[in-house]
């Protein structure tokens, strides 16, 4: 083997390594040592770093990785952009879908949603006839499908989607009305 493509080999292989080390650490929950939440919870969704972090009464609990709707992580700007909001909001309502197993579904769009996307649409930065959208939520993935969870694969319209195993946990303690920002 000359050197050349012994060098290209050896690259490949420590990106792959790489690679694989991102996607598994991706895998593991971050967990404070409570077994479960200590009062009510609210939810902060990190958008850049894609991740749901669960506090509590007592602190953080909790953080789960996540991904979106579009990878340019900018907040939603009217309806068909697949971005995810960016905002204070609050679980409207919770239960099991036929496609993601659970959803949550958030109070999008709210006052300050309509504020902004009003101000946008005055200012020109979205066509006059753009609608806000809607039916934005927090929910599982297809079945057997964790892996565009765990490759960063932004698929949504615009929610936010976990694993259906950490949707599973999260749906026994986040109970309508539970507050949720979601920053860049």
């Amino acid at each position: 083997m000359n050197k050349r493509l012994l060098a290209v080999s050896f690259i490949i292989a420590i990106t792959a390594l790489f690679a694989f080390r991102a996607i598994s650490n991706r895998s593991s929950i971050k967990r404070s040592l409570r077994a479960y939440p200590s009062g009510s919870v609210y939810i902060i969704v990190d958008k850049s770093d894609y991740e749901l972090h669960v506090y509590d009464e007592v602190g953080w609990y909790a953080t789960y990785p996540v991904v979106f709707g579009n990878k340019s992580q900018g907040d939603k700007m009217m309806e068909g952009d697949r971005k995810t909001p960016e905002g204070t909001f609050r679980i409207l309502s919770k239960r099991p879908h036929d496609k993601w197993n659970k959803i949550m579904i958030i109070d999008y769009p709210n006052k300050e949603s309509w504020d902004k996307f009003n101000y946008r649409k005055s200012h020109g930065l979205i066509p006059k006839n753009a609608k806000i959208g809607g039916g934005i939520g927090i929910h599982g993935t297809w079945p057997n499908d964790n892996i565009v969870v765990d490759g960063y694969t932004n698929w949504t319209q615009g929610c936010v989607s976990l694993r259906n195993t950490d949707m599973d946990e999260i749906y026994q303690f986040v109970q309508p009305g539970t507050r949720i920002i979601i920053r860049k």
